[in-house]
């Protein structure tokens, strides 16, 4: 599994990546990060605002700083 997090570096962006990884270490998943901060590599996923949040190329997430749960559940499955 790929999380993807979508941004270029702001603190919003940040956030999100490190509840991402902490959600990715409660549930003992094997998912990989990849950060996308390329803007031409963003707008190809659709997103035009961030952070967002993607889970092997499908966006989840748009505009907001997600919780660690949150993000769990999308890891686990859930919309």
């Amino acid at each position: 599994m790929k999380v993807q997090i979508l941004g270029t570096g702001c603190p919003k962006c940040k956030l999100l990546e490190q509840h991402a990884r902490e959600a990715i270490t409660e549930l003992g998943s094997d998912a990989a990060i990849e950060k996308v901060t390329d803007i031409d590599d963003i707008m190809e996923m659709g997103v035009m605002m961030t952070p967002a949040l993607a889970i092997d190329g499908v966006v989840k997430s748009v505009g907001k700083v997600l919780t660690k749960d949150q993000v769990a559940a999308y890891i686990k499955g859930g919309n």
